[in-house]
């Protein structure tokens, strides 16, 4: 019922703004345009979307070729998974330092050469679980409707004069946005671990890796690299306490002391 709040705050703000002020600012019919996206839009447009922007950002990363070490070691990690509940997973490595991975709407999944460098092979398959969940989880469509929600009041206010018009346009306007867009996604995180977990345990991998790869994340930005793990750790919840919560999983499950 979020989108359809948002939709209704949209318009009733909108309603305030003079037929000609309408007419000259784009932004507010732009506005007005997202928020009905974002109330009608179908899994099948997420996945399209998804895969137009995963082509535009393989196109701007330095993607690692199919012989190339990274990219075979990934595909041996994943070789059994290449499909899942009959979506086929497209795997590819960014030759980029970052400690980041990321998966889309489509079924695309990308892994950063960073992350590659610091993780064993359950811990890299521990976190491929994680990102095969927001896929699974439909977390994309989600994650979009909120954005479409965000950006149609933003762009509403910032098409006014005065000082909101001059905060929705500023930095800090900026900055707001994105920290509601982290606060949504931390809660689909621990959904994803917990479908990582599951699928760890079911096929007979050790799930324990999962908690060993949050502690790596954990130790990795309190190290002095913030930057470099700023992307994975920004928007998630706090890597230490999601390494306790599957150890403490394990032990009721009886599969760690």
């Amino acid at each position: 019922m979020k989108y359809i709040t948002s939709l209704f705050f949209v318009l009733a703000l909108a309603s305030g703004v003079s037929r000609a002020q309408s007419d000259s600012s784009p932004s507010v019919m732009q506005a007005l345009m997202q928020a009905a996206t974002s109330a009608t839009l179908s899994d099948a447009q997420v996945v399209e979307l998804s895969r137009a922007s995963i082509k535009e950002m393989d196109a701007k990363n330095p993607v690692a070729a199919a012989n190339d070490p990274y990219a075979v070691r990934l595909n041996k990690i994943v070789s059994r998974h290449q499909t899942i509940g009959g979506l086929p997973i497209n795997y590819k490595v960014y030759k980029v330092a970052d400690v980041n991975a990321f998966a889309t709407a489509d079924g695309s999944v990308r892994v950063f050469k960073g992350l590659m460098d610091i993780m064993t092979d359950d811990e890299l398959l521990a976190i491929m679980g994680h990102e095969i969940g927001h896929v699974v989880n439909r977390d994309s469509r989600d994650a979009m409707k909120s954005s479409l929600n965000r950006s149609a009041i933003r762009n509403l206010f910032g098409s006014t004069s005065g000082a909101i018009g001059k905060l929705s346009r500023s930095q800090l306007g900026t900055a707001a946005d994105y920290l509601l867009g982290a606060k949504f996604s931390r809660n689909q995180e621990t959904e994803a671990d917990d479908y990582s977990y599951d699928f760890l345990k079911k096929n007979g991998y050790n799930v324990m890796a999962l908690a060993t790869s949050f502690e790596k994340l954990a130790k990795q930005s309190g190290g002095g690299q913030g930057g470099k793990v700023a992307a994975i750790v920004s928007t998630h919840p706090d890597s230490a306490s999601r390494a306790q919560r599957v150890r403490d999983r394990a032990k009721r499950d009886g599969l760690a002391r």
